[in-house]
């Protein structure tokens, strides 16, 4: 799938790892450096514009290792980039650690995934189909 991108960041596109990865670092493209204290938050802009295909939108996801490593996070995980979205990829990134830390110029901070969506047509009804979950929720199928 060929997806048209402005790059206004000083930084290379966004690129797979690896075969098999499925999604791309994206990288802060900042004129100074911003400091997070704990359970602070901040957008971080990537100089990054799409312009996604109808059906299909990109995942704005947390980086594994800075969540592991820092309590760094993306505040609203996965943030949706609809296909009718022309303006700057922004992180929502915050700090769920017990100390500060500081975002670098270049720094990969998130990773975005392109997926494929339906759109739903609701059909109202009075009752649904039975199954052996049920109405059984958060943690319902779980081990008791």
């Amino acid at each position: 799938m060929k997806i048209k991108v402005i790059n206004k960041s000083t930084h290379a596109l966004p690129h797979y790892e690896t075969l098999a990865s499925a999604g791309m670092d994206l990288r802060a493209n900042i004129s100074k450096p911003i400091t997070l204290l704990p359970l602070g938050r901040a957008i971080i802009n990537t100089g990054l514009y799409l312009e996604l295909p109808i059906g299909v939108e990109a995942q704005v996801r947390p980086r594994s290792g800075l969540a592991a490593k820092h309590g760094l996070t993306v505040l609203n995980a996965p943030g949706t980039i609809d296909a009718d979205y022309r303006g700057e990829i922004g992180v929502i990134l915050v700090n769920l650690s017990n100390e500060t830390f500081t975002i670098q110029n270049g720094e990969r901070i998130a990773q975005l995934v392109i997926s494929k969506h339906e759109r739903a047509e609701w059909s109202e009804t009075n009752e649904l189909s039975s199954t052996q979950r049920g109405s059984g929720g958060f943690g319902s199928t779980g081990i008791k």
